[in-house]
């Protein structure tokens, strides 16, 4: 009875030890890697691959790294070459260009003997300073689009003030402040964020830190905020340009409505007309620019719009008939003129002219930088220049803001299917022991990401005209 009782105690205790062994070797294997082991090819190099997948994916991963390499070089030389570009809120596309370009003579060439290797063969501190580099170049990479959004959106939204205030010493510093977060935020492993081991074996694995805390700290700085903050920039820029499109597609009504009430007509002076534009033809006696001065159709309301230089006044005579009149439509622009008061008191008449001034209360009087030469047109084709020029111009404006947003879009959404399936790994692995990843699929979201640096030159060659035109121009192509 009491052998029994033994033997069943033993059976019961070797049968527990051997389940918890199971258990622990299941728990051990949970996230073993089913990957192909090393395979010998034909150069005495050992693959994590077969030869021809290996050849295959080294191609395909160059000639991603050559592109990158090419691409943002021609966006730099394009922007320091070619005088359209050469603006101040390009730098923002170059400090962009400088980030994805360190991507990939940094980081992507190891990555591509990694992937192909499968083991890590050049040693701890190569190890921890390729990661560190990969993190503060992605980063930057990120942080430059999310700088450039907000410059667009500063500049639709409040585009007087912010053209004043955008200048080469603010770009710069805004730029300066974008590789100072991502060295902050790639930096902390190396001062001791981590769980990397001590000793470092051949077999030892290159990744980054999956210390929770860390992860949580860099993925938020390097990914999530920086999305929230373009969404809604992007967003309000949307907003704002749809707001703008509205705005002149009324403004261009009110015109078109209005250019129905006024006439206008071309003819020769006449000395005892008063209701005249009268235009100076002769260059030297208006070297500041030539003055239209036009009768407004309600009396005492005058706007007057002047040079810097204000030239000297010039009344004619009534005897005098060597300039033309002509009666051209008042345009009302807030933007260019400027009421300087209404009910004006009647002026002293000048003594140096025999013209008389009782009609200069209700006159415009408009200086322009360069002598302009009168034509004689008919009617109707006067008033169709005017508005067809005005028309033109916002039509030309708005055609510009829509491309740069919907340029400024299509980058964003690239960005996101780019680096959103990296980033909901990288934040998701340290806090899921169950969640078993090939290296296969780690390789692939990881280039995912770093084509993202490939197709930033690619986009602006598609959607913008001058760096399409840059290009051409450095790569001898006629354009």
């Amino acid at each position: 009875m009491g052998q029994a009782a033994t033997h069943d105690a033993n059976n019961y205790t070797s049968i527990n030890y051997t389940e918890i062994y199971d258990v622990i070797e299941d728990e051990k294997d949970v996230c073993a890697v089913a990957d192909e082991p090393n395979i010998p090819c034909s150069f005495g190099i050992s693959l994590a691959v077969p030869e021809w997948e290996a050849i295959c994916t080294a191609i395909i991963l160059t000639m991603i790294i050559i592109s990158t390499v090419v691409g943002n070089i021609l966006v730099i030389l394009s922007v320091f070459t070619y005088k359209p570009l050469r603006i101040v809120q390009n730098f923002f596309i170059v400090s962009l260009a400088v980030a994805d370009l360190t991507v990939a003579i940094l980081v992507l060439p190891l990555n591509v003997a990694y992937s192909i290797l499968g083991q890590w063969v050049f040693g701890i501190y190569v190890c921890k300073m390729w990661l560190t580099c990969d993190i503060m170049c992605c980063t930057s990479s990120i942080l430059n689009l999310c700088a450039i959004a907000l410059d667009r959106y500063w500049a639709i939204t409040d585009p007087i003030n912010y053209a004043q205030k955008r200048t080469l010493e603010r770009v710069l510093f805004m730029i300066g402040i974008v590789w100072i977060l991502s060295l902050v935020i790639s930096s902390p492993p190396l001062l001791g964020w981590n769980d990397w081991p001590e000793v470092f074996e051949p077999d030892t694995p290159c990744r980054l830190t999956s210390q929770p805390g860390f992860v949580i700290f860099s993925s938020s700085g390097s990914f999530y905020i920086p999305l929230v903050i373009m969404t809604v920039v992007y967003f309000e820029i949307y907003l704002a340009t749809k707001k703008r499109l509205r705005d002149r597609a009324k403004a261009t009504k009110i015109s078109t409505i209005s250019s129905g009430r006024n006439k206008y007509e071309t003819k020769e002076s006449d000395p005892n007309d008063q209701d005249s534009v009268s235009s100076d033809a002769n260059p030297n006696e208006h070297q500041g620019g030539t003055r239209l001065v036009a009768e407004n159709e309600k009396k005492h309301r005058t706007r007057k719009l002047t040079p810097k230089k204000k030239p000297k006044r010039r009344y004619w005579s009534k005897d005098d008939k060597s300039h033309n009149k002509l009666i051209i439509p008042i345009l009302s622009n807030e933007n260019s003129v400027t009421d300087i008061g209404e009910n004006l008191e009647n002026r002293n008449t000048s003594s140096e002219s025999n013209s008389k001034e009782t009609h200069e209360d209700n006159m415009i009087e408009i200086t322009e930088a360069a002598p302009v030469k009168i034509q004689k047109r008919p009617k109707q084709n006067q008033t169709n220049a005017v508005y067809q020029f005005i028309e033109e111009k916002q039509r030309i404006s708005l055609t510009r803001e829509r491309r740069a947003a919907r340029t400024l879009g299509i980058i964003m959404g690239v960005f996101v299917v780019c680096w959103l399936p990296f980033f909901v790994i990288y934040l998701v692995i340290p806090f899921c022991v169950s969640c078993c990843l090939s290296n296969k699929f780690i390789n692939f979201i990881t280039w995912l990401g770093y084509v993202n640096s490939a197709l930033n030159p690619l986009i602006y060659t598609i959607f913008n005209m001058d760096f399409r035109r840059a290009f051409k121009k450095l790569l001898f192509i006629k354009c």
